[in-house]
C-alpha cells in the first residue's frame, strides 16, 4: 500500500520547474531555428529574383544603347547617352537616399520578424 502512495505522489515542484525551464529553452531554440531558416530562405529567393532582374536590366540597357547607336551614328554616342542616363539616375538616387532607405529598412525588419 505504501508503494502505491509513493507512485501516485506528484514529483516535487523543483523537478517540475527544471523540466519546464528545459522545455522552454528547447522551444526557444526551435523557434529561433525556424525564424532564421525562414528568413534565410526568403533572403536567398529574393536575391535570386534580384539577380534575374539585374541581368534583364543589363540586357535591356545594351539593347537601348545599340538602338541609340544606330540613331546617333556611332557606338560610343549610344553607349555614352546610356552612361549619361545612368549618371542622372544615380545622382537622383543619392539625393533621395533617405526616402529610399527608410522603406527598405522597414521591409527588412518586417521580413526578419515575420
Amino acid at each position: 500500500m505504501e508503494n502505491q502512495k509513493e507512485k501516485e505522489t506528484p514529483p516535487p515542484i523543483i523537478d517540475q520547474l527544471k523540466e519546464y525551464a528545459e522545455t522552454q529553452i528547447k522551444l526557444a531554440k526551435l523557434e529561433a531555428i525556424d525564424k532564421s531558416a525562414t528568413f534565410l530562405a526568403s533572403f536567398i529567393a529574393d536575391m535570386v529574383v534580384a539577380v534575374i532582374f539585374v541581368l534583364a536590366f543589363l540586357f535591356i540597357s545594351f539593347a537601348i544603347a545599340f538602338v541609340l547607336s544606330r540613331f546617333l551614328g556611332s557606338n560610343w554616342a549610344g553607349f555614352g547617352c546610356m552612361a549619361g542616363i545612368y549618371i542622372i539616375i544615380g545622382l537622383i538616387l543619392i539625393w533621395q537616399k533617405d526616402k529610399i532607405q527608410t522603406p527598405l529598412i522597414n521591409l527588412f525588419i518586417k521580413k526578419f520578424f515575420k
